[in-house]
């Protein structure tokens, strides 16, 4: 982050104090802001509004950390609609106000683009490409749990960010399909090399073989050098895992979204007519590095579909969610568009318990 950026945090956050003095002269607590459910008879997710002109979100969020905590491990996303949040670094400051400090875009899978000090585009992906589900960075060693998108430009038509509970996608996932993950986990093979997807340079933000050798080591990450400055890194790592704050067994990494067979038809026709499966840009395994089943792909990706939660954007939306008890996607879309997204609280696969 700049120091032009770190100064403008800090004049913020000091004037948080009188702002939330002003906000709560009349009302108090929670009477600021009413809470229900997007659509009745869902969880997911909370849509929170204000109940008063005038509140200020960040403001708010700066007093309620425990009131939204408490919905966020309920319904695993908020969403925050018609509050006066404009600017990439309003979103950044709300983010300060509810979970710390924004992190930083590392080990990246898809292309994006920073905006403002830890803010980022949500992807630079084609916009008539649809992206399946995932868990931010869930196929790393260190992840955000929480993770905020902001609705700076919504598309006139299409680009909504479908989400699933991942608690729901574990409870339909049939028993012997879990199992068999269960104990194996998921390898994950990725390959870097230029003019495809992203070079290896912009994935570990370095261009020093050295560094991304010890960031390999340190993050559990197989590296070989190949031929052309190209790299190829694997790993394993569980795909069921416990929620941290609540125990909840949970779906929890990218074997389906990185599997080859998930692409489009004709992205993945034209990868495997100019790649052998080794050496295309991402690709999935059980951990002992045996295939898995094409049907038991097609049982995964069912689940997250039957579990799906689509609604349109609204400008100036920011959708708060567990960034473990909630997947998100994306749909197509036509027209301008720009979604920005905020990472907190880190969580190392270290201190989460393993199913």
């Amino acid at each position: 982050m700049t120091s032009d950026s770190n100064e403008m945090k800090k004049r913020s956050l000091n004037n948080i104090a009188p702002l939330r003095r002003r906000a709560t002269v009349t009302m108090g607590g929670e009477e600021l802001v009413r809470a229900e459910p997007l659509r009745p008879g869902t969880e997911l997710p909370l849509l929170i509004q204000p109940a008063v002109e005038g509140v200020d979100l960040v403001a708010w969020a700066s007093t309620h950390r425990d009131w939204m905590e408490e919905r966020l491990l309920r319904h695993g996303g908020l969403l925050f609609r018609g509050f006066a949040i404009e600017s990439p670094e309003d979103l950044e400051h709300f983010v300060a106000a509810v979970a710390g400090e924004t992190l930083e875009y590392r080990e990246r899978s898809s292309p994006r683009s920073q905006v403002a000090g830890n803010i980022y585009t949500s992807t630079d992906h084609p916009a008539d490409q649809s992206i399946f589900f995932h868990n931010e960075n869930s196929y790393q060693n260190d992840w955000p749990l929480k993770i905020f998108f902001f609705c700076y430009i919504p598309s006139p038509q299409g680009g909504e960010t479908p989400i699933v509970d991942t608690r729901r996608v574990y409870g339909r996932v049939p028993a012997d399909v879990r199992r068999r993950f269960e104990e194996r986990g998921v390898m994950y093979v990725r390959n870097f090399r230029p003019g495809v997807g992203l070079p290896w340079q912009t994935v570990f933000q370095s261009d020093d073989r050295p560094y991304v050798e010890a960031y390999c080591h340190d993050a559990a990450l197989e590296a070989e050098w190949l031929d052309g400055d190209a790299l190829r890194v694997r790993s394993v790592r569980p795909a069921v895992v416990r929620h941290p704050k609540t125990g909840e067994p949970i779906w929890f990494n990218h074997g389906t979204f990185f599997h080859v067979s998930t692409l489009e038809e004709p992205v993945r026709k034209a990868l495997l007519t100019q790649f052998a499966e080794e050496d295309l840009p991402n690709n999935t395994y059980y951990g002992d590095g045996s295939p898995i089943e094409p049907e038991v792909l097609d049982t995964l990706r069912a689940a997250y579909r039957q579990e799906a939660v689509v609604f349109p954007w609204q400008k100036r939306d920011v959708l708060l969610l567990d960034n473990m008890m909630v997947a998100h996607a994306r749909e197509p879309f036509e027209g301008p568009r720009k979604i920005l997204i905020g990472m907190a609280e880190p969580v190392n696969r270290r201190t989460v318990a393993v199913v």
